[in-house]
């Protein structure tokens, strides 16, 4: 053992350099050793044993798949010895597909697994059919060229994760609703990074028996929710209910059957002196425990803003802290019933410090925070728990939520300094959350992000920031396009920065204010510089994603990127518009000029119909509508599409009320006439 240790010491030392020739692998597995050799892909097959699980002919054929794409030649899967060369499967233990309570990380974990590359025999030996799946998914990115070029280089590899619960929360309830298919398709992406846990955000999205009155229109049936799950388990991620059963159902609240269970009239809360809310509660725990198998369970209980008013309204009875946690005991205990694990986020328990010792046994708190920051910026959060040996996990997000391209920039380093700070204080694993908030953004942008977080909880070292978009690139896109997608993510991210410097950090939320207003006329008139590199920015993005495209890149992973780009240079343009219009005015003069002046310095550039800056900005938040709309169905359920549209129709309809009355204006005024100051013609709202 001192001799193999000292072997991969010294490997550490070298890797960098001889991983450099090769492929990059995302996660990184921990230890790695590449020999000299190499072999050809085609006419290897995969060969599984004879007694192998359904679960082991999942990864099998899912290996063969990706090779034969890449190899563009069949590499069968069978029980036999034909093929000549073979690359051999095998499972030393049960099958465990799924995380379950307890699991360890290791190299002894249920997922490890060890891959041996030579020119005489590939083998992939793990100890579940977990480890087998994701043995394979690092074989597919260990191979370099494609067709009859397509080689495995000699390797050997001993790879485990670095924490057990690796998940990911997507928001089913803010927002759009995606749809089956969709999902379908992140469980796909999010396998390919061997993520574990699929946190499915639900207030009120998926159909329970007896409630036909609530989000009819917005949720997933249970046959629905059965295919997802059974979709995930064969890729080896658990689909984990993430509910909630305290605050955040206004959706529940606003139908005037149910209005009376919330502590204040169609609110946002129920009211735990209720008697009626614990019945329904129980109702909801049976159901939600019968739909989903997995042995864990969220059961929300953040931001419980109006739990002040209750314990007011008791008279002082009782007070906030222990109304909550006694409704959370209540709660918990409905799942114990079944058998669950139960979870809560920990916002609130931190909040009121003194029910820490007083949580229900077993419980596991979800500390979450999205800001950035050092490890003491964390302990906020993790100490309490910490401190009463709570088990716990953390939560960080992929900011995207109130953005008009995801914030990668502060993404990626909130994903490593809460991890490295929950690494260091004991967290059991990562949820990386994708929330909806603005109920506008495209899920398909993050991807990169989900990524991000998937190969980060898995590795034990920090992740090469600098170097992740290419290498994410390299493994999703050809070669002949990764280098445009990777530049392109990099223009995308600094064009969100810049624009956030003259909008604020919810870029999303700030693009629909009126540009002439004060205090937004001024940022943008501050930070003209900034308007203008995030422009540029987009627009380099734009290129490089066009080509991608043209090469026969990917357009479900393509085309949000392209549109996110394309209104990143709308929100430049838009910006940009009330300064330069008001510089133009003013050099108009105090009266009004000559008409052949009055045509060539304002009307022909800023109100004529025919391409002028008013309508340049009308024809594209147009145009972008109606791609908008085309990227919403690619995605989503037309679930609140036309809600969110609303938006667009009221950003065209202000530019042109807008040209109108600067029109009505030009036809009303006359040569050598007072100009009155512009604000009084542009408005103010």
């Amino acid at each position: 053992m001192a001799r193999l240790l000292s072997t991969f010491l010294l490997l550490g030392m070298i890797l960098p350099a001889a991983a450099a020739e090769h492929t990059p692998l995302l996660p990184r597995p921990q230890e790695i050793q590449y020999g000299s050799h190499e072999v050809r892909l085609r006419g290897l097959g995969v060969r599984v044993p004879a007694d192998a699980a359904s679960e082991d002919w999942f990864a099998a054929n899912t290996l063969s798949g990706c090779l034969s794409d890449r190899a563009v030649d069949p590499i069968p899967v069978s029980q036999g010895e034909a093929p000549d060369r073979l690359i051999y499967l095998k499972r030393t233990g049960g099958v465990d597909p799924l995380p379950v309570p307890d699991e360890k990380p290791g190299r002894d974990s249920r997922e490890a697994y060890s891959l041996k590359v030579t020119p005489d025999r590939i083998e992939l030996s793990a100890a579940s059919s977990a480890g087998l799946f994701y043995g394979g998914q690092t074989l597919c990115q260990l191979v370099e060229g494609n067709a009859a070029q397509a080689v495995l280089p000699e390797v050997e590899i001993h790879d485990w994760p670095s924490l057990p619960y690796r998940g990911v929360m997507v928001d089913m309830s803010h927002g759009p609703l995606p749809t089956v298919e969709e999902i379908k398709r992140q469980l796909d992406f999010l396998a390919r990074w061997k993520l574990n846990q699929y946190y499915f955000y639900n207030e009120a999205s998926i159909q329970l028996d007896g409630y036909d009155l609530i989000n009819r229109r917005g949720r997933f049936t249970k046959d629905e929710m059965r295919r997802i799950i059974a979709y995930g388990r064969e890729r080896h991620i658990d689909v984990v209910p993430c509910l909630e059963l305290y605050g955040h159902l206004h959706d529940l609240f606003r139908v005037e059957k149910y209005s009376a269970l919330a502590d204040v009239p169609h609110g946002t809360e129920f009211d735990p002196r209720n008697p009626k809310v614990m019945a329904l509660l129980s109702d909801w725990a049976n159901q939600f425990a019968q739909l989903f198998p997995s042995p864990f369970v969220h059961i929300g209980f953040d931001e419980t803003f109006q739990i002040e008013i209750a314990a007011k309204e008791s008279g002082g009875a009782t007070n906030p802290a222990k109304l909550f946690v006694e409704q959370l005991s209540n709660v918990a205990r409905l799942f114990d019933e079944h058998g669950k694990t139960v979870m809560a986020w920990g916002d609130i328990m931190v909040k009121y410090p003194e029910i820490v010792s007083e949580l229900p046994p077993g419980l596991v708190a979800v500390a979450w925070e999205y800001d950035p920051g050092p490890e003491q910026h964390y302990q906020r959060w993790l100490g309490p728990l910490a401190a009463h040996h709570v088990p716990y996990v953390i939560a960080s997000g992929v900011t995207s939520w109130n953005q008009i391209a995801p914030d990668f920039a502060r993404s990626f380093e909130n994903i490593d300094t809460f991890l490295g700070a929950g690494r260091k204080s004991g967290a059991m694993g990562i949820i990386n959350t994708i929330w909806t908030d603005d109920a506008q953004m495209l899920m398909r942008m993050t991807w990169p992000g989900m990524a991000y977080g998937a190969a980060a909880s898995w590795e034990s070292t920090p992740m090469d920031r600098k170097g992740f978009f290419s290498e994410y690139s390299h493994l999703v896109y050809p070669p002949t396009m990764a280098p445009e997608v990777a530049t392109a993510l990099e223009d995308l991210s600094r064009s969100e920065l810049e624009i956030q410097k003259v909008l604020g950090g919810e870029t999303m939320l700030a693009l629909w204010r009126n540009p002439f207003i004060p205090e937004t006329y001024k940022k943008c008139a501050d930070n003209a510089q900034a308007l203008r590199q995030a422009r540029l920015l987009a627009e380099d993005a734009a290129e490089h994603l066009a080509r991608a495209l043209s090469l026969g890149g990917d357009s479900i992973t393509l085309n949000s990127l392209l549109f996110g780009s394309e209104l990143l240079d709308y929100a430049g343009e838009k910006f940009q518009t009330a300064p330069e219009l008001d510089a133009m005015w003013r050099r108009l003069g105090a009266r009004r000029p000559n008409d052949e002046v009055w045509w060539n310095e304002w009307s022909s550039q800023v109100t004529y119909q025919d391409h002028s800056r008013l309508v340049d900005l009308m024809d594209a938040i147009t145009e972008l509508r109606t791609a908008y709309k085309s990227e919403w169905l690619a995605e989503y359920t037309p679930y609140r599409l036309e809600s969110a549209l609303a938006r667009w129709d009221a950003e065209a309809e202000y530019w042109r009320q807008l040209q109108a009355r600067l029109d009505a204006f030009s036809n009303r005024s006359h040569e050598g006439e007072v100009l009155p100051p512009l604000e009084t013609l542009v408005g103010k709202n």
